[in-house]
């Protein structure tokens, strides 16, 4: 029976935009779909869990142009603990970054497709998110709601698909919203605009 595993590779996963997301996917999809959150504890039931499951979607933002760390752990688990190769689901992929332009991501996907290369799982399709952290709360959503139904369907059908989504405003327009937004976000915390810019938040005045 063909079942899809939504892994949440996020570190904030319970109150993670990548939650998010996976839920968008689920509800999308027309295979049953089953959601774990990724833990530093759970690699080996996981690893175990995996033959159930026709494909492994991956859920994550991405992190200083990479993986996040917790995820790259589970990939480097799988590596020493091979799963059986009839059993291998697979791998499609759901990554948000916070910069307006989708094809920030690319080098994360790499990352995976290479890591599927070496060993031995197929890699399935793909949705790179730009402005990621933000989008769902805006009214540019539908955007991200339809990339990820075209995902879903593109996943339940077995079709490899790079996908590509942002919200659809110039650059110039992002940045002052963003910028605007950080800065609120750090006054909520106590955190000037100038602090922010700096690389060294915790020891600069206000």
């Amino acid at each position: 029976m063909e079942k899809i595993l939504i892994l949440n590779g996020s570190p904030r996963a319970a109150k993670s935009n990548s939650k998010r997301y996976a839920a968008l996917f689920s509800a999308s999809c027309p295979l049953p779909c089953d959601t774990v959150s990724l833990t530093p504890r759970n690699h080996a039931e996981l690893a175990a869990q995996l033959p159930r499951y026709s494909d492994l979607l991956l859920v994550f933002p991405l992190y200083a142009d990479a993986l996040p760390v917790g995820l790259l752990d589970f990939l480097k688990y799988l590596e020493a603990h091979p799963v059986p190769v009839e059993a291998r689901p697979v791998v499609s992929v759901l990554i948000n970054c916070g910069f307006l332009e989708p094809a920030q991501n690319e080098i994360a996907v790499r990352m995976i497709r290479l890591f599927c290369s070496r060993n031995g799982y197929r890699t399935g399709s793909v949705l790179m998110l730009g402005s990621g952290e933000a989008i769902l709360d805006t009214p540019f959503a539908f955007v991200a709601r339809r990339a990820i139904r075209r995902l879903a369907r593109a996943v339940a059908g077995g079709t490899c698909r790079e996908l590509r989504a942002t919200m659809p405003l110039a650059k110039r327009l992002f940045l002052l919203a963003s910028t605007r937004y950080w800065t609120l976000y750090g006054r909520r915390f106590g955190i000037s605009k100038r602090q922010m810019q700096t690389l060294r938040i915790e020891d600069s005045e206000p």
